[in-house]
């Protein structure tokens, strides 16, 4: 016996691999997720304002997070860095980034750093509402 999906259901399966593939974009470029979904100047913007945060807390030499053992709050603060995709695995595993702890500007620097991650899983989301429907 064939069975075959409804179109609703075929519909909510296209929706749902679309917003998941824009969630991965918009993970992996800030403003690329966006992008994708057609919405370009909203991705240019948001990818400008991501990546320009991330740019100056990198002259401040602000830290970029890893894990370190025995400090739980290095996992949350690495994630949150994480959330920029590949700027923060260029930096991280390229070109050796890590900050400079005794800069001036180190704890302003690592404050955009993780701003920019944070921004960048918010704006996850909002592909994510944007491509299921949830959000025009």
């Amino acid at each position: 016996m064939n069975v075959s999906k409804t179109d609703a259901e075929q519909g909510s399966t296209i929706q749902w691999s679309q917003a998941v593939r824009a969630m991965l974009l918009a993970w992996l470029i800030p403003g690329a997720g966006h992008f994708a979904l057609g919405r370009r100047r909203r991705a240019l913007a948001f990818g400008i304002i991501v990546l320009a945060c991330l740019a100056i807390g990198v002259s401040l030499y602000g830290n970029l997070y890893r894990i370190v053992p025995e400090r739980p709050l290095t996992v949350l603060a690495t994630i949150a860095c994480l959330g920029t995709g590949v700027p923060y695995l260029g930096l991280r595993f390229l070109i050796g980034y890590t900050g400079d702890l005794v800069a001036p500007g180190f704890e302003y620097g690592s404050a955009f750093i993780l701003t920019a991650g944070l921004m960048n899983l918010l704006l996850i989301l909002d592909t994510w509402d944007m491509a299921s429907g949830q959000k025009e």
